[in-house]
C-alpha cells in the first residue's frame, strides 16, 4: 500500500475585490466577491483539456477566534472559452494561515506585494452538466495558493491545482 501522490493538474488565477464585512461583528463573516475574467487553464499533458474563464463567484472567509488562519469556502462558476454551454461550478474550502504579507495583501495595505506558497491549501471540487468536463466530478483534486498583487490591478488568487492519485 502506498501514499497518496498528487498529479498537477491546473492553475487558476482568480481576481477578487477586497473583502467586505457581512454583519457587524469582528472577526466575523468576510464576503469576497469573484470578478469575471481571470482564467482556468489545464497543465500541458493533463487528460483532461480545459481553457475556462470566471463568469462570477465569490468567497466566503471567516476568521479563527485567535485570528491565526482564515477558513474559506468558495463558490464560483467557469466558463470553457469556445463553447457557448460549457459552463462548471468550481468550488473549494480551505485554510490560509496569516501573516504579515498575507495580512497587508488582505487590508489592501500600500506596501502589499505579491505573496510566496505555503499558506493557503485547499480541497477543491466541481460540478457540471457539460459531458466534456463531467470528468472533473470523478476526481479528487488540492491545491496551493498564493496572492499575486500587481499596482492599480485587481488582486489575483492562484492556485496550483493537483490532482490526488496513487
Amino acid at each position: 500500500m502506498s501514499y497518496p501522490k498528487l498529479v498537477p493538474a491546473f492553475t487558476a488565477r482568480v481576481p477578487i475585490d477586497p473583502p467586505a464585512a457581512v454583519g457587524s461583528s469582528k472577526g466575523g463573516l468576510n464576503h469576497v466577491p469573484i470578478l469575471a475574467g481571470g482564467s482556468f487553464v489545464s497543465e500541458p499533458g493533463y487528460p483532461i483539456q480545459v481553457d475556462a474563464e470566471f463568469v462570477h463567484g465569490a468567497d466566503y472567509i471567516r476568521p479563527d477566534v485567535d485570528g491565526a488562519r482564515l477558513r474559506l469556502n468558495v463558490n464560483a462558476i467557469l466558463k470553457q472559452k469556445g463553447s457557448a454551454d460549457a459552463f462548471f461550478n468550481y468550488s473549494y474550502t480551505g485554510i490560509i494561515e496569516i501573516n504579515s504579507e498575507i495580512g497587508k495583501v488582505l487590508t489592501g495595505a500600500p506596501d502589499a506585494a505579491t505573496t510566496s506558497q505555503g499558506n493557503a491549501f485547499t480541497h477543491v471540487s466541481f460540478e457540471t452538466g457539460n459531458a466534456g468536463l463531467k470528468e472533473l466530478e470523478n476526481r479528487l483534486y488540492v491545491s496551493a495558493g498564493r496572492f499575486i498583487v500587481e499596482k492599480g490591478s485587481p488582486v489575483i488568487v492562484e492556485y496550483k491545482i493537483s490532482e490526488v492519485t496513487v
